[in-house]
């Protein structure tokens, strides 16, 4: 079997934090080439979000924070790749049909090249850019340990409190989810 990244949605966060959050389940790619040859200083904030922090699901051309490694068939794959190519060819301006494939290939092969770890492995990526040049890091989460005797009941309270980074780590922005949470929650109510 193939494995390829899948989006995912731990928490409602997704849903304000980018424009457009991707469903969960999509097929889903790094999703840098949405900003190549934008200048990241005049990007709105939910784009420097989805900049910084975002994989794009192939169908919806929405932002998730977090992608899971999937098994997928030969077939699954060619269709990734037929969907992907639609979109650059609409969406993007590809100038025709086998520039967007080729395109759609070598974005499928790279989203492949980061599954190289067991199914259900969580992955993230951290982007900047650097010299007028789009970086990327991508690191895999996976749940600690949980100790014989702990309270279950606590152990998921938050799906960001029992997971570790593994991999290259600097330091993020931080992002309040809960402070933002209440605020929307208080928005709602008035």
């Amino acid at each position: 079997m193939l494995k390829f990244p899948r989006t995912i949605r731990l928490d409602p966060s997704d849903t304000f934090v980018f424009e457009r959050a991707a469903e969960p389940g999509e097929w889903a790619v790094s999703g840098a080439f949405v900003f190549w040859n934008q200048n990241p200083a005049t990007l709105g904030s939910k784009q420097r979000v989805a900049l910084r922090s975002g994989f794009l699901g192939i169908n919806s051309l929405g932002w998730s924070t977090l992608a899971i490694v999937t098994e997928a068939s030969e077939a699954e794959r060619q269709a990734m790749i037929e969907r992907l190519a639609t979109q650059l060819l609409e969406k993007f301006g590809a100038p025709d049909a086998e520039a967007a494939r080729l395109a759609a290939e070598e974005e499928i092969a790279f989203a492949a090249s980061l599954c190289d770890h067991p199914p259900q492995t969580l992955l993230a990526v951290q982007r900047n850019v650097e010299g007028g040049e789009i970086r990327e890091r991508f690191r895999t989460l996976k749940a600690r340990p949980v100790a014989a005797d702990a309270d279950r009941l606590h152990t998921h309270a938050s799906a960001f409190t029992y997971h570790e980074v593994e991999g290259d780590v600097e330091p993020a922005e931080e992002v309040d989810l809960r402070g933002l949470i209440r605020t929307n929650a208080k928005t709602d109510r008035t």
